[in-house]
């Protein structure tokens, strides 16, 4: 899993817009139970240079964003991108174009409330109902300015300023997808206190407006320099939407690949790039059917020695193989030339990982990879493995451009609370066995290096996860293993009640293709 959600857990218009009447003004209204999200400046309906304005309130949860991160669910800083996203909703009113909306972090608590007028605004704000507005956060406190209070104050990370954002609208329809990983960082980790976003129209194109004392009147904002034409209006889906995936959320994505490459492992060649003679081979400590940390090592490094094997090849035998260093020091676990062992990482729990070139002997069909620890003079092996090198060719053309792939554990339904590894299967269309391959058990499984899955709401073909192709956030690319290659789906993402598909892409000869092949199934609830 390399994407998830958090819902928005309040959300709410204001506005200082004209009732029905054309005079009185609506800033007491409340409309934070409607399904729409609107944002919008009028100018000169009421009188030649009358300004009505709108912005919207969203609020995430952020504590649950710091629980994730705290119990690994989520990458910690710097290794997770959050982005806002918020829909598009069609309309019948004019829609502008060519404009620009600010997103800022709210700095005072504010009250969702329960309106749901958003024509004459007649839900107000009052009593014992509670609820923001345009003049109060909530049913009893004022804000310090009309319109909302909100973080202005240049961006210094850890200082408690707030970074500020905008989102330029060229057709006016688009959905706003928004990169706010330094807000969420900035309140995740305590930094400062979380009130959510506000989106509205930057200042340039919000209505003009100016009293004879230039004086905040409190029912509308002084901006002498704004427009003095109108920008209505863009509409989004609010938290209360009946539209599953046109809720506002915050989206977590990381990488979380793990290039295994015990199956698909290459000798030094002149013939490949310094990345591709690189191999990363894996450690997976499995106890009882759950990883965990190797208690002598924790999070520590942990050492790799290769062997050629023994009389009948069934075996790692003596002496360890001496190993090159890869010139790039950044990316190779072999610290000096000639050295017999690797020093490899911690990945995740019970997970641990070695990088290294292997310029050996071409001859040797098996070698073997033996993971182990240093105390002293005490060495403690912990797990061998099984090598098959292969050596880099050139055909002179693109053999592949077509696979043919299957999801070998694909199931007909799957539940909300179901956290999903897909196995995938695949094999060139045009494949041509040899003898021996028709003669063995298993069809070989053909690991392409890069691939990415998008899934479809199959009733209406919605893409409802885009594929991260041409991204470099990689958080729909495939993992692989000597296995072949897999991805990990978290279901809660997907709405229950439908029928859904997952289709692939490959990125082969320096193109994305995309693969022919559906693979259906449901989300239900329990």
């Amino acid at each position: 899993m390399a994407i998830k959600k958090y819902k928005a857990i309040k959300d709410n218009t204001i506005t200082n817009a004209f009732g029905i009447d054309l005079s009185t003004r609506a800033t007491g209204s409340n409309m934070g139970a409607a399904d729409i999200l609107e944002v919008f400046s009028i100018y000169g309906s009421q009188t030649t240079s009358s300004v009505e304005l709108s912005r919207a309130l969203i609020e995430f949860p952020i504590d649950a964003i710091s629980s994730d991160s705290t119990a690994g669910t989520i990458p910690t800083s710097g290794s997770v991108r959050f982005y806002l996203r918020v829909f598009n909703a069609r309309h019948s009113e004019q829609l502008p174009e060519n404009f620009t909306a600010n997103v800022m972090a709210v700095s005072q608590s504010w009250q969702e409330g329960i309106g749901l007028d958003m024509e004459t605004y007649e839900d107000k704000t009052k009593d014992s109902i509670n609820g923001s507005n345009w003049t109060n956060r909530t049913k009893a406190a004022a804000w310090a300015k009309s319109g909302g209070d909100y973080h202005s104050s240049s961006y210094v990370s850890g200082s408690g300023k707030m970074p500020t954002y905008t989102f330029t609208f060229e057709k006016g329809n688009e959905d706003i997808d928004l990169d706010v990983t330094a807000a969420v960082e900035e309140w995740a980790y305590g930094n400062q206190q979380n009130y959510g976003f506000g989106i509205f129209l930057t200042a340039s194109q919000e209505g003009y407006f100016s009293n004879s004392s230039g004086l905040d009147e409190g029912a509308v904002l002084q901006n002498t320099e704004g427009q003095t034409t109108s920008c209505y209006t863009k509409r989004f889906f609010s938290r209360s939407s009946e539209f599953f995936f046109k809720r506002p959320v915050l989206e977590a994505r990381w990488d979380s690949r793990k290039i295994d490459n015990r199956g698909s492992f290459y000798y030094s060649s002149s013939l490949a790039p310094s990345e591709d003679n690189l191999n990363t081979l894996y450690f997976y400590n499995y106890i009882r059917g759950q990883l965990k940390n190797i208690p002598a090592i924790g999070t520590g490094q942990i050492f790799v020695s290769i062997y050629s094997g023994s009389a009948n090849n069934t075996a790692p035998a003596a002496p360890k193989l001496a190993l090159s260093k890869h010139h790039s020091t950044a990316n190779g676990g072999v610290l000096a030339a000639g050295d017999f062992f690797v020093t490899g990482g911690y990945v995740s729990t019970g997970i641990y990982t070695a990088s290294f070139a292997f310029t050996g002997s071409t001859s040797l069909e098996t070698i073997y990879d033996v993971w182990y620890s240093e105390s002293g003079a005490t060495t403690t092996e912990y797990a061998t493995g099984t090598i098959k090198p292969k050596s880099f060719s050139t055909p002179g053309w693109n053999q592949y451009d077509q696979y043919i792939t299957k999801i070998t554990n694909l199931k007909p339904k799957y539940t909300k609370e179901e956290q999903a590894r897909f196995r995938v299967f695949a094999r060139p269309r045009n494949h041509s066995p040899t003898i021996y391959s028709v003669a063995s058990k298993e069809i070989e499984n053909t690991i392409v290096p890069s691939a990415s899955y998008e899934v479809l709401r199959m009733v209406d073909e919605k893409t409802v996860i885009n594929n991260s192709t041409g991204s470099t956030n990689y958080h729909t690319h495939l993992s692989y293993d000597v296995s072949g290659s897999y991805f990990d789906l978290d279901m809660d993402l997907l709405e229950p009640g439908y029928l859904y598909g997952i289709k692939l892409a490959y990125h082969i000869a320096g193109q994305w293709r995309e693969q022919e092949e559906v693979f259906k199934f449901r989300v239900e609830d329990n």
